[in-house]
Protein backbone atom coordinates (compact mmCIF):
# COMPACT_ATOMS: atom_id res chain seq x y z
CA UNK A 1 0.00 0.00 0.00
CA UNK A 2 2.88 2.38 0.29
CA UNK A 3 3.20 3.00 -3.21
CA UNK A 4 -0.49 4.14 -3.40
CA UNK A 5 -0.65 5.75 -0.41
CA UNK A 6 -0.71 9.09 -1.60
CA UNK A 7 -3.84 8.96 -3.55
CA UNK A 8 -5.39 6.95 -0.74
CA UNK A 9 -5.09 9.39 1.60
CA UNK A 10 -6.09 12.44 -0.49
CA UNK A 11 -9.64 10.66 -1.64
CA UNK A 12 -9.66 9.18 2.65
CA UNK A 13 -9.67 13.24 3.72
CA UNK A 14 -11.90 14.33 0.89
CA UNK A 15 -14.20 11.89 2.92
CA UNK A 16 -14.06 9.51 -0.63
CA UNK A 17 -14.52 5.95 -0.72
CA UNK A 18 -11.93 3.81 -2.51
CA UNK A 19 -12.60 0.29 -3.59
CA UNK A 20 -8.82 -1.38 -2.90
CA UNK A 21 -7.39 -4.72 -3.79
CA UNK A 22 -4.35 -6.29 -2.09
CA UNK A 23 -1.80 -9.25 -2.69
CA UNK A 24 -1.84 -11.27 0.67
CA UNK A 25 -0.71 -14.59 -1.30
CA UNK A 26 1.55 -15.16 -3.81
CA UNK A 27 2.27 -18.66 -5.51
CA UNK A 28 4.90 -19.70 -8.36
CA UNK A 29 5.75 -16.96 -10.91
CA UNK A 30 2.92 -14.33 -9.17
CA UNK A 31 3.78 -10.81 -10.77
CA UNK A 32 3.77 -8.43 -7.60
CA UNK A 33 4.53 -9.69 -4.27
CA UNK A 34 2.32 -9.80 -1.13
CA UNK A 35 1.49 -6.31 0.02
CA UNK A 36 0.77 -4.90 -3.84
CA UNK A 37 -2.22 -2.47 -4.13
CA UNK A 38 -4.49 -1.48 -6.74
CA UNK A 39 -7.15 1.47 -5.98
CA UNK A 40 -10.52 2.41 -7.80
CA UNK A 41 -10.92 5.76 -6.79
CA UNK A 42 -14.85 7.55 -6.51
CA UNK A 43 -14.38 9.01 -9.54
CA UNK A 44 -13.20 5.73 -11.39
CA UNK A 45 -9.46 6.53 -11.50
CA UNK A 46 -7.28 2.96 -11.15
CA UNK A 47 -3.70 3.40 -9.15
CA UNK A 48 -1.46 0.88 -9.00
CA UNK A 49 -1.28 -2.80 -9.74
CA UNK A 50 -1.54 -6.01 -8.35
CA UNK A 51 -0.50 -8.39 -11.03
CA UNK A 52 1.85 -5.84 -13.82
CA UNK A 53 -1.37 -5.64 -16.02
CA UNK A 54 -2.16 -9.67 -16.01
CA UNK A 55 -5.85 -9.20 -13.85
CA UNK A 56 -6.12 -5.54 -13.36
CA UNK A 57 -9.36 -5.60 -15.62
CA UNK A 58 -11.07 -7.85 -12.77
CA UNK A 59 -9.60 -6.74 -10.09
CA UNK A 60 -10.96 -3.24 -11.14
CA UNK A 61 -14.84 -4.42 -11.48
CA UNK A 62 -14.40 -6.56 -7.93
CA UNK A 63 -13.19 -2.95 -7.11
CA UNK A 64 -15.90 -0.60 -7.91
CA UNK A 65 -18.64 -3.35 -6.37
CA UNK A 66 -16.91 -3.25 -3.04
CA UNK A 67 -16.32 0.39 -2.91
CA UNK A 68 -19.90 0.90 -4.13
CA UNK A 69 -21.30 -1.45 -1.67
CA UNK A 70 -20.62 -5.06 -2.14
CA UNK A 71 -18.60 -6.89 0.98
CA UNK A 72 -15.38 -7.67 1.08
CA UNK A 73 -14.25 -11.32 -0.34
CA UNK A 74 -10.73 -12.57 -0.78
CA UNK A 75 -10.60 -14.02 -4.33
CA UNK A 76 -7.57 -16.60 -5.86
CA UNK A 77 -6.49 -15.66 -9.68
CA UNK A 78 -4.69 -18.65 -10.96
CA UNK A 79 -4.11 -20.74 -14.10
CA UNK A 80 -6.30 -23.39 -11.99
CA UNK A 81 -9.21 -21.25 -11.94
CA UNK A 82 -11.76 -21.32 -15.01
CA UNK A 83 -11.68 -17.84 -16.10
CA UNK A 84 -7.52 -18.16 -16.09
CA UNK A 85 -7.25 -16.55 -19.30
CA UNK A 86 -10.34 -14.71 -19.37
CA UNK A 87 -8.62 -12.41 -16.43
CA UNK A 88 -5.11 -12.99 -17.92
CA UNK A 89 -2.95 -14.47 -15.25
CA UNK A 90 -1.59 -16.86 -18.05
CA UNK A 91 2.35 -16.62 -16.33
CA UNK A 92 1.34 -19.93 -13.89
CA UNK A 93 1.61 -17.73 -11.05
CA UNK A 94 -1.71 -17.69 -8.37
CA UNK A 95 -2.79 -14.87 -5.96
CA UNK A 96 -4.77 -14.67 -3.31
CA UNK A 97 -6.39 -10.67 -3.76
CA UNK A 98 -8.67 -9.25 -0.85
CA UNK A 99 -10.66 -6.24 -1.79
CA UNK A 100 -12.11 -3.99 0.55
CA UNK A 101 -13.84 -0.73 0.87
CA UNK A 102 -11.29 2.05 2.45
CA UNK A 103 -13.09 5.64 4.00
CA UNK A 104 -12.93 7.57 7.17
CA UNK A 105 -15.80 5.31 8.55
CA UNK A 106 -14.08 1.65 7.48
CA UNK A 107 -10.89 2.63 8.06
CA UNK A 108 -10.48 5.33 10.98
CA UNK A 109 -7.07 5.00 11.67
CA UNK A 110 -4.75 5.55 8.08
CA UNK A 111 -4.25 8.93 8.67
CA UNK A 112 -1.97 7.49 11.82
CA UNK A 113 -0.85 4.66 9.54
CA UNK A 114 0.50 7.26 6.82
CA UNK A 115 2.31 10.04 8.84
CA UNK A 116 4.36 6.36 10.65
CA UNK A 117 5.28 5.35 7.24
CA UNK A 118 6.42 8.85 5.97
CA UNK A 119 8.44 9.24 9.11
CA UNK A 120 10.10 5.72 8.99
CA UNK A 121 9.00 4.64 12.03
CA UNK A 122 8.05 0.56 12.25
CA UNK A 123 4.45 -0.20 11.98
CA UNK A 124 2.29 -2.40 10.54
CA UNK A 125 -1.01 -2.94 9.59
CA UNK A 126 -3.63 -6.20 10.66
CA UNK A 127 -6.34 -6.82 8.31
CA UNK A 128 -9.04 -10.15 8.24
CA UNK A 129 -9.44 -11.15 5.03
CA UNK A 130 -11.11 -14.45 6.03
CA UNK A 131 -13.70 -14.51 9.01
CA UNK A 132 -17.15 -13.51 10.04
CA UNK A 133 -19.07 -10.49 8.39
CA UNK A 134 -18.67 -8.24 11.35
CA UNK A 135 -14.56 -9.28 11.52
CA UNK A 136 -13.26 -9.01 7.70
CA UNK A 137 -12.08 -5.80 6.74
CA UNK A 138 -11.15 -4.83 10.55
CA UNK A 139 -7.72 -3.15 10.69
CA UNK A 140 -5.34 -2.90 13.49
CA UNK A 141 -2.37 -1.08 13.50
CA UNK A 142 0.86 -2.69 15.57
CA UNK A 143 3.70 -0.52 16.53
CA UNK A 144 6.34 -1.47 18.95
CA UNK A 145 5.39 0.35 21.58
CA UNK A 146 1.38 0.75 21.13
CA UNK A 147 -1.57 -0.66 19.10
CA UNK A 148 -4.85 1.20 16.96
CA UNK A 149 -8.03 0.19 15.86
CA UNK A 150 -9.41 -3.51 17.15
CA UNK A 151 -10.07 -6.49 15.14
CA UNK A 152 -13.04 -6.80 17.08
CA UNK A 153 -12.06 -8.37 20.81
CA UNK A 154 -9.31 -7.97 23.13
CA UNK A 155 -7.80 -11.52 22.86
CA UNK A 156 -7.95 -11.41 19.34
CA UNK A 157 -6.10 -7.94 19.20
CA UNK A 158 -3.55 -9.31 21.74
CA UNK A 159 -2.73 -13.00 20.03
CA UNK A 160 -2.73 -10.21 16.90
CA UNK A 161 -0.66 -8.03 18.32
CA UNK A 162 2.57 -10.01 19.89
CA UNK A 163 2.40 -11.80 16.52
CA UNK A 164 2.36 -8.90 14.42
CA UNK A 165 5.53 -7.40 16.36
CA UNK A 166 7.42 -9.91 15.36
CA UNK A 167 6.89 -10.09 11.52
CA UNK A 168 7.39 -5.90 12.23
CA UNK A 169 10.87 -6.45 13.94
CA UNK A 170 11.90 -8.61 11.16
CA UNK A 171 9.96 -6.43 8.08
CA UNK A 172 8.32 -9.59 7.12
CA UNK A 173 5.05 -9.86 5.37
CA UNK A 174 2.51 -12.78 6.11
CA UNK A 175 -0.68 -14.16 6.23
CA UNK A 176 -1.30 -15.70 10.05
CA UNK A 177 -4.47 -17.95 11.15
CA UNK A 178 -6.56 -18.15 14.21
CA UNK A 179 -9.67 -19.72 15.21
CA UNK A 180 -12.52 -17.11 16.11
CA UNK A 181 -11.41 -15.04 18.71
CA UNK A 182 -7.73 -15.38 18.52
CA UNK A 183 -7.06 -19.23 19.13
CA UNK A 184 -3.66 -19.67 17.83
CA UNK A 185 -4.37 -23.31 17.18
CA UNK A 186 -7.92 -22.60 15.53
CA UNK A 187 -9.04 -21.90 11.64
CA UNK A 188 -11.33 -20.04 10.25
CA UNK A 189 -9.82 -16.56 10.71
CA UNK A 190 -7.19 -15.64 8.02
CA UNK A 191 -5.34 -12.38 9.06
CA UNK A 192 -2.99 -10.12 6.61
CA UNK A 193 -0.13 -8.39 8.01
CA UNK A 194 1.79 -5.74 6.05
CA UNK A 195 5.05 -4.55 7.78
CA UNK A 196 6.34 -0.95 7.14
CA UNK A 197 9.20 -1.74 8.70
CA UNK A 198 12.39 1.34 7.61
CA UNK A 199 14.15 0.69 4.82
CA UNK A 200 16.92 -1.53 4.86
CA UNK A 201 20.63 0.10 4.84
CA UNK A 202 23.32 -0.12 2.21
CA UNK A 203 26.21 0.94 3.97
CA UNK A 204 29.41 1.81 1.10
CA UNK A 205 32.56 2.23 2.53
CA UNK A 206 35.10 4.20 0.25
CA UNK A 207 34.01 7.70 -1.44
CA UNK A 208 34.95 6.70 -5.21
CA UNK A 209 33.57 6.78 -8.15
CA UNK A 210 32.09 3.67 -8.51
CA UNK A 211 30.52 4.47 -5.11
CA UNK A 212 28.68 7.25 -6.68
CA UNK A 213 27.08 4.61 -9.04
CA UNK A 214 26.29 2.14 -6.37
CA UNK A 215 24.68 4.17 -4.10
CA UNK A 216 22.21 5.74 -7.11
CA UNK A 217 21.06 2.06 -7.80
CA UNK A 218 20.95 1.08 -4.06
CA UNK A 219 18.60 4.16 -3.11
CA UNK A 220 16.85 2.91 -6.67
CA UNK A 221 16.49 -0.84 -5.20
CA UNK A 222 14.86 0.91 -1.71
CA UNK A 223 18.24 0.35 0.06
CA UNK A 224 18.63 3.75 2.80
CA UNK A 225 22.28 4.33 1.41
CA UNK A 226 25.05 5.72 3.23
CA UNK A 227 28.34 6.66 1.73
CA UNK A 228 31.42 6.57 4.61
CA UNK A 229 34.83 7.85 4.06
CA UNK A 230 37.66 8.87 6.22
CA UNK A 231 38.64 11.50 3.83
CA UNK A 232 36.49 14.64 3.75
CA UNK A 233 38.00 15.77 0.52
CA UNK A 234 36.36 12.99 -0.90
CA UNK A 235 33.20 12.45 1.05
CA UNK A 236 31.11 14.87 -0.03
CA UNK A 237 27.20 15.47 -0.83
CA UNK A 238 27.99 17.12 -4.12
CA UNK A 239 30.47 13.87 -5.04
CA UNK A 240 27.45 11.94 -3.66
CA UNK A 241 23.75 13.34 -4.21
CA UNK A 242 22.16 10.05 -4.56
CA UNK A 243 22.80 9.06 -1.27
CA UNK A 244 20.78 9.71 1.90
CA UNK A 245 23.56 10.66 3.60
CA UNK A 246 27.87 11.59 3.87
CA UNK A 247 29.61 10.60 6.78
CA UNK A 248 33.23 11.39 7.21
CA UNK A 249 34.28 8.99 9.20
CA UNK A 250 36.99 5.84 9.55
CA UNK A 251 35.03 3.34 8.40
CA UNK A 252 35.32 0.42 11.54
CA UNK A 253 34.77 3.01 13.70
CA UNK A 254 31.61 4.26 12.15
CA UNK A 255 30.09 0.11 11.63
CA UNK A 256 31.34 0.09 15.24
CA UNK A 257 28.98 3.04 16.27
CA UNK A 258 26.15 1.63 13.97
CA UNK A 259 26.99 -1.68 16.00
CA UNK A 260 26.06 0.07 18.97
CA UNK A 261 23.42 1.82 18.12
CA UNK A 262 21.22 -1.29 17.15
CA UNK A 263 21.25 0.46 13.42
CA UNK A 264 22.33 -2.52 11.70
CA UNK A 265 19.97 -5.93 10.97
CA UNK A 266 19.62 -8.95 8.55
CA UNK A 267 18.53 -6.58 5.86
CA UNK A 268 21.84 -4.42 5.75
CA UNK A 269 24.13 -4.80 2.91
CA UNK A 270 27.81 -3.80 3.19
CA UNK A 271 29.80 -3.03 0.30
CA UNK A 272 33.37 -1.79 0.88
CA UNK A 273 35.15 -0.44 -1.99
CA UNK A 274 38.11 1.18 -0.68
CA UNK A 275 40.35 -1.67 -1.56
CA UNK A 276 42.87 -0.22 0.41
CA UNK A 277 44.07 -2.41 3.37
CA UNK A 278 44.47 0.03 5.93
CA UNK A 279 40.81 1.32 5.55
CA UNK A 280 39.00 -2.00 4.87
CA UNK A 281 40.33 -5.02 6.57
CA UNK A 282 39.07 -3.57 9.82
CA UNK A 283 35.93 -2.83 8.86
CA UNK A 284 35.68 -5.91 7.66
CA UNK A 285 37.08 -7.99 10.46
CA UNK A 286 33.47 -6.38 12.66
CA UNK A 287 31.28 -7.41 9.58
CA UNK A 288 31.85 -11.01 9.20
CA UNK A 289 32.41 -11.32 12.53
CA UNK A 290 28.37 -10.39 13.23
CA UNK A 291 26.01 -12.99 13.64
CA UNK A 292 22.01 -13.47 14.73
CA UNK A 293 19.73 -10.52 14.62
CA UNK A 294 23.46 -8.32 13.58
CA UNK A 295 24.53 -10.38 10.79
CA UNK A 296 24.01 -7.86 7.58
CA UNK A 297 22.52 -9.91 4.01
CA UNK A 298 25.66 -9.18 1.95
CA UNK A 299 29.31 -8.14 2.56
CA UNK A 300 30.93 -7.85 -0.25
CA UNK A 301 34.56 -6.25 -1.08
CA UNK A 302 35.86 -4.43 -4.39
CA UNK A 303 39.85 -5.48 -5.42
CA UNK A 304 41.40 -7.53 -7.83
CA UNK A 305 42.24 -11.12 -7.28
CA UNK A 306 45.55 -9.79 -6.08
CA UNK A 307 43.92 -7.58 -4.01
CA UNK A 308 41.59 -10.46 -2.88
CA UNK A 309 44.45 -12.82 -1.71
CA UNK A 310 46.35 -10.07 0.22
CA UNK A 311 42.83 -9.14 2.23
CA UNK A 312 42.14 -12.35 2.66
CA UNK A 313 46.04 -13.14 4.24
CA UNK A 314 44.98 -9.90 6.38
CA UNK A 315 42.00 -11.70 7.55
CA UNK A 316 43.14 -14.56 8.51
CA UNK A 317 46.10 -12.85 10.76
CA UNK A 318 43.57 -10.70 12.84
CA UNK A 319 41.80 -14.67 13.54
CA UNK A 320 39.17 -14.50 11.27
CA UNK A 321 38.59 -18.07 10.35
CA UNK A 322 36.71 -20.06 7.45
CA UNK A 323 33.48 -19.66 8.69
CA UNK A 324 33.48 -15.74 8.65
CA UNK A 325 35.47 -15.59 5.29
CA UNK A 326 32.72 -18.01 3.55
CA UNK A 327 30.21 -14.89 4.10
CA UNK A 328 32.68 -12.60 1.78
CA UNK A 329 31.47 -11.91 -1.44
CA UNK A 330 34.95 -10.96 -3.06
CA UNK A 331 35.71 -10.24 -5.21
CA UNK A 332 32.26 -7.98 -5.11
CA UNK A 333 29.70 -8.43 -8.03
CA UNK A 334 28.57 -11.16 -10.83
CA UNK A 335 30.34 -11.68 -13.83
CA UNK A 336 28.78 -9.87 -16.64
CA UNK A 337 32.13 -8.39 -18.10
CA UNK A 338 31.49 -5.15 -15.77
CA UNK A 339 33.88 -2.22 -17.43
CA UNK A 340 32.30 1.45 -16.13
CA UNK A 341 31.51 2.14 -12.59
CA UNK A 342 27.42 2.07 -13.56
CA UNK A 343 28.00 -1.30 -15.28
CA UNK A 344 29.89 -2.59 -11.95
CA UNK A 345 26.76 -1.10 -10.14
CA UNK A 346 25.02 -3.62 -11.93
CA UNK A 347 27.02 -6.58 -11.00
CA UNK A 348 26.65 -5.38 -7.43
CA UNK A 349 23.14 -4.85 -7.78
CA UNK A 350 22.40 -8.18 -9.33
CA UNK A 351 24.51 -10.29 -6.82
CA UNK A 352 23.01 -8.38 -3.87
CA UNK A 353 19.78 -9.60 -5.52
CA UNK A 354 20.58 -13.26 -6.01
CA UNK A 355 21.71 -13.64 -2.69
CA UNK A 356 18.86 -11.97 -1.09
CA UNK A 357 16.34 -14.77 -3.12
CA UNK A 358 18.80 -17.56 -3.66
CA UNK A 359 18.72 -16.82 -7.73
CA UNK A 360 22.05 -18.56 -9.81
CA UNK A 361 22.94 -15.90 -11.86
CA UNK A 362 21.82 -17.43 -14.85
CA UNK A 363 20.81 -16.80 -18.14
CA UNK A 364 16.87 -17.24 -17.43
CA UNK A 365 16.96 -18.82 -20.93
CA UNK A 366 19.01 -21.66 -19.46
CA UNK A 367 16.78 -22.62 -16.99
CA UNK A 368 13.86 -25.30 -17.25
CA UNK A 369 12.57 -24.37 -13.34
CA UNK A 370 9.76 -21.40 -12.64
CA UNK A 371 11.20 -17.98 -12.74
CA UNK A 372 10.08 -17.16 -9.34
CA UNK A 373 10.70 -19.83 -6.71
CA UNK A 374 8.74 -19.20 -3.12
CA UNK A 375 11.33 -20.01 -0.51
CA UNK A 376 9.01 -20.60 1.78
CA UNK A 377 6.61 -23.05 -0.21
CA UNK A 378 6.03 -22.93 -4.05
CA UNK A 379 2.19 -24.38 -4.18
CA UNK A 380 -1.32 -22.81 -3.39
CA UNK A 381 -2.43 -25.93 -0.94
CA UNK A 382 0.63 -24.70 1.32
CA UNK A 383 -0.19 -24.40 5.04
CA UNK A 384 -0.58 -21.07 6.25
CA UNK A 385 2.08 -19.70 8.64
CA UNK A 386 0.80 -20.40 12.02
CA UNK A 387 1.83 -19.10 15.76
Amino acid sequence: MREVMTDLLRWWREGGVVGVGSVVRTFKSAPRPAGASMLVGPDGTAVGSVSGGCVEGAVYERGEAIRDGEPPELHRYGVSDSDAFEVGLTCGGIIDIFTERISRQTFPELESLAASIDAGDPVAVATVIAGTAEQLGRHLLVRPDDTEGSLGSQRLDLAVRDDVRGLLAAGRTATLTYGPDGQRRGEGLQVFVASYAPPPRMLVFGAIDFAAAVARIGAFLGYRVTVCDARPVFATRQRFADAHEVVVQWPHRYLQEQLDAGAIDRRTVICVLTHDPKFDVPVLEIALRLEGPDAPAYIGAMGSRRTHDDRFDRLREAGLGDVELARLASPIGLDLGARTPEETAVSIAAEIIARQWNGGGQPLSALDRAIHVDPVADHPAAPELHR
